[in-house]
Protein backbone atom coordinates (compact mmCIF):
# COMPACT_ATOMS: atom_id res chain seq x y z
CA UNK A 1 0.00 0.00 0.00
CA UNK A 2 3.06 2.11 -0.50
CA UNK A 3 4.18 4.42 2.65
CA UNK A 4 2.62 4.21 5.64
CA UNK A 5 0.14 6.58 6.14
CA UNK A 6 -0.09 9.43 9.05
CA UNK A 7 -2.53 9.68 11.55
CA UNK A 8 -4.90 12.41 10.69
CA UNK A 9 -4.73 15.41 12.39
CA UNK A 10 -8.03 16.05 12.74
CA UNK A 11 -8.12 12.69 14.83
CA UNK A 12 -8.83 13.69 18.54
CA UNK A 13 -11.72 14.33 20.46
CA UNK A 14 -13.59 17.55 20.55
CA UNK A 15 -14.71 19.29 23.69
CA UNK A 16 -19.13 18.69 24.11
CA UNK A 17 -21.49 20.79 25.84
CA UNK A 18 -23.01 19.25 28.91
CA UNK A 19 -26.08 17.48 28.32
CA UNK A 20 -29.49 17.97 30.16
CA UNK A 21 -32.78 15.64 30.34
CA UNK A 22 -33.16 12.26 30.85
CA UNK A 23 -29.82 10.84 31.05
CA UNK A 24 -26.59 11.49 33.88
CA UNK A 25 -24.53 13.94 33.10
CA UNK A 26 -21.34 12.01 30.99
CA UNK A 27 -18.09 12.44 31.78
CA UNK A 28 -16.01 15.39 30.42
CA UNK A 29 -14.51 14.43 26.61
CA UNK A 30 -10.80 14.76 26.66
CA UNK A 31 -8.26 13.50 24.74
CA UNK A 32 -8.14 10.78 27.59
CA UNK A 33 -11.37 9.42 27.09
CA UNK A 34 -10.22 7.95 24.00
CA UNK A 35 -6.85 7.38 24.53
CA UNK A 36 -6.68 3.46 23.47
CA UNK A 37 -8.77 4.11 20.29
CA UNK A 38 -5.99 7.11 19.41
CA UNK A 39 -2.99 4.71 20.37
CA UNK A 40 -4.49 1.84 17.93
CA UNK A 41 -5.01 3.82 15.61
CA UNK A 42 -1.33 5.61 15.17
CA UNK A 43 -0.44 2.37 15.24
CA UNK A 44 -2.63 1.05 11.93
CA UNK A 45 -1.33 4.54 10.42
CA UNK A 46 2.52 3.34 11.11
CA UNK A 47 1.63 -0.14 9.45
CA UNK A 48 0.12 1.06 6.42
CA UNK A 49 -3.84 1.47 7.04
CA UNK A 50 -6.24 3.62 6.29
CA UNK A 51 -8.62 4.57 9.00
CA UNK A 52 -11.81 6.18 8.57
CA UNK A 53 -13.46 7.38 11.70
CA UNK A 54 -16.60 9.17 13.48
CA UNK A 55 -18.44 9.21 16.57
CA UNK A 56 -20.80 11.26 17.23
CA UNK A 57 -23.44 12.19 20.60
CA UNK A 58 -26.84 12.16 19.23
CA UNK A 59 -28.30 13.95 22.10
CA UNK A 60 -25.71 16.97 21.63
CA UNK A 61 -25.90 16.34 17.81
CA UNK A 62 -21.73 17.23 17.73
CA UNK A 63 -19.03 15.20 16.61
CA UNK A 64 -16.60 13.95 19.52
CA UNK A 65 -14.12 11.79 17.56
CA UNK A 66 -13.00 11.91 13.93
CA UNK A 67 -10.37 11.18 11.34
CA UNK A 68 -10.36 11.09 7.89
CA UNK A 69 -14.28 10.50 8.43
CA UNK A 70 -15.03 11.93 4.66
CA UNK A 71 -12.81 8.69 2.88
CA UNK A 72 -14.35 6.21 0.86
CA UNK A 73 -13.30 3.03 1.54
CA UNK A 74 -14.43 -0.31 0.83
CA UNK A 75 -17.07 -1.41 3.70
CA UNK A 76 -17.72 -5.29 3.01
CA UNK A 77 -20.65 -6.30 4.14
CA UNK A 78 -21.49 -2.63 5.94
CA UNK A 79 -23.11 -2.20 2.28
CA UNK A 80 -26.37 -4.18 3.35
CA UNK A 81 -27.53 -1.61 5.43
CA UNK A 82 -28.04 0.88 2.28
CA UNK A 83 -29.65 -2.39 0.52
CA UNK A 84 -31.80 -3.25 4.00
CA UNK A 85 -33.05 0.41 3.68
CA UNK A 86 -34.19 -0.12 -0.18
CA UNK A 87 -35.83 -3.38 0.85
CA UNK A 88 -37.70 -2.04 3.90
CA UNK A 89 -38.46 0.78 2.07
CA UNK A 90 -40.77 -1.09 -0.39
CA UNK A 91 -42.15 -3.30 1.50
CA UNK A 92 -43.99 -0.62 3.46
CA UNK A 93 -44.95 0.97 0.18
CA UNK A 94 -46.41 -2.36 -0.99
CA UNK A 95 -44.12 -2.73 -4.05
CA UNK A 96 -42.74 -5.81 -2.50
CA UNK A 97 -44.16 -8.31 -0.69
CA UNK A 98 -42.42 -8.95 2.76
CA UNK A 99 -43.39 -12.85 2.28
CA UNK A 100 -42.94 -13.47 -1.55
CA UNK A 101 -40.62 -16.30 -1.71
CA UNK A 102 -36.82 -16.56 -3.80
CA UNK A 103 -35.56 -19.74 -4.54
CA UNK A 104 -31.92 -19.73 -3.75
CA UNK A 105 -30.91 -22.01 -6.76
CA UNK A 106 -31.84 -18.70 -8.85
CA UNK A 107 -29.81 -16.02 -6.53
CA UNK A 108 -25.79 -15.43 -7.60
CA UNK A 109 -24.10 -18.15 -6.10
CA UNK A 110 -21.65 -17.66 -2.82
CA UNK A 111 -20.37 -19.27 -0.27
CA UNK A 112 -18.58 -17.04 2.25
CA UNK A 113 -20.74 -15.77 5.31
CA UNK A 114 -24.35 -16.87 6.35
CA UNK A 115 -26.74 -19.72 6.99
CA UNK A 116 -29.19 -19.94 4.50
CA UNK A 117 -26.64 -21.84 1.92
CA UNK A 118 -26.60 -25.25 5.09
CA UNK A 119 -30.21 -25.16 5.78
CA UNK A 120 -32.56 -27.57 3.75
CA UNK A 121 -35.16 -25.34 2.78
CA UNK A 122 -34.16 -24.00 -0.69
CA UNK A 123 -36.84 -20.53 -0.27
CA UNK A 124 -37.32 -18.36 2.09
CA UNK A 125 -39.56 -15.43 1.95
CA UNK A 126 -37.88 -12.00 1.27
CA UNK A 127 -38.68 -10.98 5.26
CA UNK A 128 -36.82 -13.91 6.67
CA UNK A 129 -33.69 -13.28 4.02
CA UNK A 130 -33.71 -9.57 5.13
CA UNK A 131 -33.20 -11.30 9.08
CA UNK A 132 -30.41 -13.03 7.85
CA UNK A 133 -28.59 -10.28 6.18
CA UNK A 134 -29.12 -8.05 8.88
CA UNK A 135 -28.14 -11.26 11.91
CA UNK A 136 -25.85 -12.98 10.36
CA UNK A 137 -24.32 -10.80 7.16
CA UNK A 138 -25.75 -14.13 4.92
CA UNK A 139 -24.18 -13.14 1.54
CA UNK A 140 -26.67 -15.41 -0.34
CA UNK A 141 -29.38 -13.52 1.20
CA UNK A 142 -28.07 -10.31 0.69
CA UNK A 143 -27.76 -10.90 -3.14
CA UNK A 144 -31.36 -12.63 -2.89
CA UNK A 145 -32.29 -9.45 -1.94
CA UNK A 146 -30.22 -7.07 -4.43
CA UNK A 147 -31.36 -9.32 -7.13
CA UNK A 148 -34.92 -8.77 -6.06
CA UNK A 149 -34.60 -4.41 -5.70
CA UNK A 150 -31.63 -4.29 -8.33
CA UNK A 151 -28.60 -2.47 -7.90
CA UNK A 152 -30.34 0.77 -9.92
CA UNK A 153 -33.05 0.74 -7.17
CA UNK A 154 -30.60 0.74 -4.18
CA UNK A 155 -28.08 3.36 -6.05
CA UNK A 156 -31.46 5.67 -6.36
CA UNK A 157 -32.32 5.11 -2.59
CA UNK A 158 -28.40 6.23 -1.26
CA UNK A 159 -29.01 9.07 -3.10
CA UNK A 160 -32.58 10.06 -2.26
CA UNK A 161 -30.78 9.72 1.21
CA UNK A 162 -28.54 12.67 0.09
CA UNK A 163 -25.59 10.30 0.59
CA UNK A 164 -22.57 11.12 -1.98
CA UNK A 165 -20.09 8.86 -0.49
CA UNK A 166 -21.45 5.75 0.12
CA UNK A 167 -22.16 2.96 -3.27
CA UNK A 168 -23.61 -0.47 -3.90
CA UNK A 169 -21.27 -1.38 -6.68
CA UNK A 170 -21.65 -5.32 -7.23
CA UNK A 171 -23.35 -8.57 -5.48
CA UNK A 172 -21.03 -10.47 -3.34
CA UNK A 173 -19.03 -13.33 -4.98
CA UNK A 174 -16.40 -15.48 -3.96
CA UNK A 175 -13.69 -14.36 -5.77
CA UNK A 176 -13.57 -11.42 -8.14
CA UNK A 177 -12.02 -11.22 -11.55
CA UNK A 178 -10.61 -8.15 -13.85
CA UNK A 179 -14.11 -7.61 -14.73
CA UNK A 180 -15.67 -7.41 -11.58
CA UNK A 181 -15.73 -4.69 -8.83
CA UNK A 182 -13.33 -4.74 -7.12
CA UNK A 183 -15.62 -4.74 -4.11
CA UNK A 184 -19.42 -5.01 -3.49
CA UNK A 185 -20.03 -1.49 -1.33
CA UNK A 186 -18.05 1.74 -0.58
CA UNK A 187 -18.63 4.23 2.03
CA UNK A 188 -16.91 6.60 4.28
CA UNK A 189 -17.10 6.97 8.50
CA UNK A 190 -19.04 10.25 8.03
CA UNK A 191 -22.16 8.92 6.13
CA UNK A 192 -22.33 5.64 7.50
CA UNK A 193 -21.99 7.01 11.54
CA UNK A 194 -24.75 9.44 9.92
CA UNK A 195 -27.07 6.87 8.94
CA UNK A 196 -27.24 5.02 11.96
CA UNK A 197 -27.97 8.07 13.72
CA UNK A 198 -30.90 8.34 11.66
CA UNK A 199 -31.99 4.85 11.66
CA UNK A 200 -31.95 5.06 15.14
CA UNK A 201 -33.52 8.53 15.45
CA UNK A 202 -36.60 7.01 12.88
CA UNK A 203 -35.59 9.08 10.00
CA UNK A 204 -35.03 6.84 7.38
CA UNK A 205 -37.72 6.88 5.04
CA UNK A 206 -40.04 6.75 7.53
CA UNK A 207 -40.43 5.92 11.55
CA UNK A 208 -41.79 2.72 10.66
CA UNK A 209 -39.47 2.03 7.89
CA UNK A 210 -36.41 3.45 10.56
CA UNK A 211 -37.90 1.02 13.05
CA UNK A 212 -37.98 -1.89 11.04
CA UNK A 213 -34.77 -1.82 10.17
CA UNK A 214 -33.09 -1.35 13.79
CA UNK A 215 -34.88 -4.53 14.27
CA UNK A 216 -33.42 -6.43 12.02
CA UNK A 217 -29.77 -4.89 12.83
CA UNK A 218 -30.38 -5.47 16.65
CA UNK A 219 -30.34 -8.82 15.75
CA UNK A 220 -26.64 -8.50 14.26
CA UNK A 221 -24.43 -11.45 15.88
CA UNK A 222 -21.27 -10.06 14.94
CA UNK A 223 -19.86 -8.61 18.58
CA UNK A 224 -16.46 -9.76 17.75
CA UNK A 225 -15.42 -6.36 16.99
CA UNK A 226 -16.49 -3.27 18.71
CA UNK A 227 -19.33 -5.10 19.66
CA UNK A 228 -16.88 -6.85 22.20
CA UNK A 229 -16.48 -4.49 24.84
CA UNK A 230 -19.85 -4.53 25.65
CA UNK A 231 -20.38 -8.09 26.81
CA UNK A 232 -23.72 -8.46 25.35
CA UNK A 233 -24.77 -11.67 24.26
CA UNK A 234 -23.96 -11.97 20.78
CA UNK A 235 -27.22 -14.36 20.06
CA UNK A 236 -29.68 -12.64 22.66
CA UNK A 237 -29.14 -8.88 23.10
CA UNK A 238 -32.09 -7.04 21.31
CA UNK A 239 -33.53 -6.12 24.85
CA UNK A 240 -30.71 -6.26 27.48
CA UNK A 241 -31.45 -6.29 30.87
CA UNK A 242 -29.34 -3.21 32.08
CA UNK A 243 -30.65 -1.37 29.18
CA UNK A 244 -27.65 -1.16 27.17
CA UNK A 245 -28.47 -0.65 23.45
CA UNK A 246 -26.29 -1.75 20.21
CA UNK A 247 -27.49 -1.51 17.06
CA UNK A 248 -24.56 -2.35 14.84
CA UNK A 249 -23.65 -3.83 11.31
CA UNK A 250 -20.02 -5.29 10.70
CA UNK A 251 -18.32 -6.05 7.43
CA UNK A 252 -15.22 -8.22 6.66
CA UNK A 253 -13.20 -9.25 3.58
CA UNK A 254 -9.58 -9.43 2.28
CA UNK A 255 -8.00 -6.57 3.96
CA UNK A 256 -10.89 -4.74 5.11
CA UNK A 257 -12.46 -4.45 8.51
CA UNK A 258 -15.72 -2.00 9.34
CA UNK A 259 -18.61 -1.18 11.61
CA UNK A 260 -21.09 0.91 12.05
CA UNK A 261 -23.93 1.23 14.40
CA UNK A 262 -25.16 2.90 17.70
CA UNK A 263 -24.08 2.81 21.09
CA UNK A 264 -26.51 4.04 23.93
CA UNK A 265 -26.07 3.60 28.24
CA UNK A 266 -27.40 5.62 30.75
CA UNK A 267 -25.00 8.41 30.53
CA UNK A 268 -25.20 9.05 26.37
CA UNK A 269 -25.72 7.32 23.33
CA UNK A 270 -23.23 7.38 20.21
CA UNK A 271 -23.26 6.63 16.21
CA UNK A 272 -19.73 5.12 15.39
CA UNK A 273 -18.13 4.24 12.27
CA UNK A 274 -14.82 2.76 11.82
CA UNK A 275 -13.25 1.30 8.55
CA UNK A 276 -10.20 -0.02 8.13
CA UNK A 277 -8.41 -0.75 4.95
CA UNK A 278 -4.92 -2.19 5.29
CA UNK A 279 -2.31 -4.82 3.23
CA UNK A 280 -2.73 -8.35 4.47
CA UNK A 281 1.07 -8.69 3.67
CA UNK A 282 2.19 -6.36 6.40
CA UNK A 283 -0.69 -7.07 8.73
CA UNK A 284 -0.77 -10.65 8.24
CA UNK A 285 -4.01 -11.50 10.70
CA UNK A 286 -5.93 -8.62 11.50
CA UNK A 287 -4.77 -9.06 14.85
CA UNK A 288 -3.28 -5.42 15.19
CA UNK A 289 -6.69 -4.74 13.52
CA UNK A 290 -9.25 -6.24 15.64
CA UNK A 291 -7.83 -4.97 18.68
CA UNK A 292 -7.90 -1.38 17.52
CA UNK A 293 -11.53 -2.15 16.76
CA UNK A 294 -11.99 -3.35 20.39
CA UNK A 295 -10.25 -0.85 21.89
CA UNK A 296 -12.32 1.50 20.35
CA UNK A 297 -15.29 -0.03 22.12
CA UNK A 298 -14.06 0.41 25.22
CA UNK A 299 -13.52 3.84 25.02
CA UNK A 300 -17.27 4.29 23.49
CA UNK A 301 -18.70 1.84 26.55
CA UNK A 302 -16.48 4.37 29.02
CA UNK A 303 -18.47 7.67 27.60
CA UNK A 304 -21.86 5.81 27.74
CA UNK A 305 -21.38 4.90 30.91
Amino acid sequence: MGAPAELPRDLVPTRASRRGGRRIAPRPVTTRTFASSLRGLEALAEAGAQVSLRVDDLDRRTSILAGDDHLVLPVAGLGVVPLLIEVAARFEDGSLDPFERVDRQAVASVHTAGTWQHLATSSLPLVDLAVLAASTGDTLAANALLGRVGLDGVRARIEGLGLTRTAIMDHFRDSRGPDDAPHPALGSAREYATLFSVLVGAQAVSVRVSERIAGWLSLNHDLGLVGAATGLDPFAHASDPSGLVLVNKTGREPGVRAEAGVLAGPRAGLSYALIVRFDERVITHGVQIDECFRALGVDLMEYVY
